[in-house]
């Protein structure tokens, strides 16, 4: 098997391995952190691991794939999301869960939406569906994420819970999600509608977005968990 060699000047290749090794630290800090938890918070830190754990694996192989070829079919990255996105909505739910009573209903709904977000967004990227159509659901389905998160059940739970650490945490969750999470649509038009071939700039941009999307938002709920867990015990 013929080693693959990253040059220096390859600054996609770069980027997939500096985001590969912030994947691999992120995945082994936040399960560790399950042990720094109440229990109550342990499950949303472990969410967040196993979507950064499967932002490993997605990653990897994207890299491989641009050191052999120079470019990586769109499938690798929405193979990764449709597994990652809705863990991290699901770890939002028993985020705010700890803090107030959210229905099953909000549950189910946040994990169909998000996996149809990113299934429909791929079919309009692959040419399965209209792509104009494909990527008007999609962010359809992001809005509604974004309405539930600013204006819905949860932000009054935990505007009402007077939790300045899951407040805080709460904020940062919303701002990841609105803006990290914008890359893959505006990523979506630009493939779809411009005819553009990546040449390695979107890869960089999609890497820059997982710092956002699977790490900094994994921290930040181990984070408030953390903060949330010693002020109950010390309350």
């Amino acid at each position: 098997m013929d080693t693959l060699i990253l040059q220096t000047t390859d600054l996609a290749g770069a980027s997939y391995s500096v985001v590969l090794m912030g994947l691999i630290a992120t995945s082994i800090l936040l399960f560790f952190g399950t042990g720094w938890v109440r229990d109550g918070w342990k499950l949303p830190v472990a969410l967040c691991g196993i979507a950064a754990l499967v932002g490993v694996v997605t990653v990897f192989e994207a890299r491989n794939v641009w050191l052999s070829y120079s470019q990586v079919p769109v499938v690798y990255h929405y193979a990764g999301w449709i597994i990652s996105i809705p863990l991290q909505v699901v770890a939002i739910y028993f985020f705010v869960r700890q803090v107030g009573s959210v229905s099953v209903a909000l549950f189910w709904r946040f994990v169909a939406i998000s996996i149809l977000m990113v299934l429909v967004r791929y079919m309009g990227d692959v040419g399965f569906m209209h792509a104009t159509l494909a990527f008007l659901i999609s962010i359809i389905f992001w809005l509604y994420i974004l309405g539930e998160l600013f204006f819905g059940k949860m932000d009054e739970v935990v505007s009402k819970s007077m939790n300045p650490p899951v407040q805080r945490g709460f904020f940062w969750l919303r701002l990841i999600i609105t803006i990290g999470w914008a890359i893959y649509p505006l990523g979506s038009f630009i493939l779809s509608f411009s005819g553009y071939v990546d040449d390695g700039g979107l890869s960089i941009t999609y890497n820059i977005a997982d710092f956002l999307n699977r790490i900094a938002f994994g921290l930040a709920i181990l984070t408030t968990a953390i903060l949330a867990s010693k002020d109950d015990t010390n309350a």
